[in-house]
C-alpha cells in the first residue's frame, strides 16, 4: 500500500540531471524511474511518510514549511538500499538545514497512522531515487552504466504532498499541481 508523502521538489537543473540518469538506465534496459509514466512522478527527496494524513496533521505540515525559502542540497554518491530487490538512489548529503526541515515535518506527522521507522529523525537517509526493483546483477550493471556520480549542488525549491489514494500531488499551502 503506497504511503502519503511530503516531498521536497528539486530545482530545474538538478531535476534535469536526475531525469538524465533515469534515461541512461532505461536506455540500457535496466529498471528506472523513467519507466514510471504517472503524471505525479518527479525527482524528489521524501521528507515524511504516513498511512494517511488527517486534516489536523495537514495543517501542521503547512505550518512546518511556511516561509521556507530555497534550501540548498548536495547530491552525493550513488546509494544502494534493500536486501532482495534493490533501490538505486543518489544520496542527499544531510545539512543542518535539511535535517531541521525533516525534523519539523516528523513532528508535524505525530498522530498520523503508520509512520515508517525510516523517516523518523535519526533514522532517515535523505536520497533521490533513480531506480527500484533491481536484482543483484542489475545493481552492478546500473553502477557500471551510470559511472562515477559526481557531486551535484542544487536546491529544494518547493514542498509538495502526494496522496496515493486520490492519485494527485499539490504544493503544500497551494493549489493542486498535477494528478488524476
Amino acid at each position: 500500500m503506497p504511503l502519503h508523502a511530503v516531498e521536497g521538489l528539486l530545482d530545474a537543473a538538478t531535476d534535469a540531471e536526475i531525469r538524465r540518469e533515469w534515461v541512461v538506465l532505461a536506455d540500457a534496459g535496466l529498471p528506472s524511474q523513467a519507466k514510471h509514466q504517472g503524471s505525479t512522478n518527479a525527482p524528489h527527496v521524501t521528507l515524511a511518510l504516513a498511512g494517511a494524513v488527517p486534516d489536523y496533521v495537514e495543517a501542521r505540515i503547512s505550518r512546518a514549511v511556511e516561509g521556507l525559502a530555497t534550501l540548498p542540497v548536495r547530491l552525493g554518491s550513488l546509494l544502494v538500499m534493500g536486501s532482495r530487490r534493490f533501490v538505486l538512489a543518489r544520496l542527499v548529503v544531510p545539512s543542518p538545514q535539511l535535517l531541521g526541515l525533516q525534523q519539523s515535518l516528523a513532528a508535524a506527522m505525530v498522530g498520523a497512522p503508520d509512520v515508517p521507522e525510516q523517516v523518523r529523525p535519526g533514522r532517515w537517509t535523505p536520497h533521490v531515487t533513480i531506480a527500484r526493483g533491481l536484482g543483484s546483477r542489475q545493481v552492478g550493471e546500473a553502477l557500471a552504466v551510470l559511472g562515477r556520480a559526481r557531486p551535484l549542488d542544487g536546491a529544494i525549491e518547493s514542498v509538495r504532498r502526494w496522496d496515493p489514494d486520490a492519485g494527485r500531488t499539490w504544493r503544500v499551502g497551494g493549489k493542486p499541481t498535477m494528478g488524476s
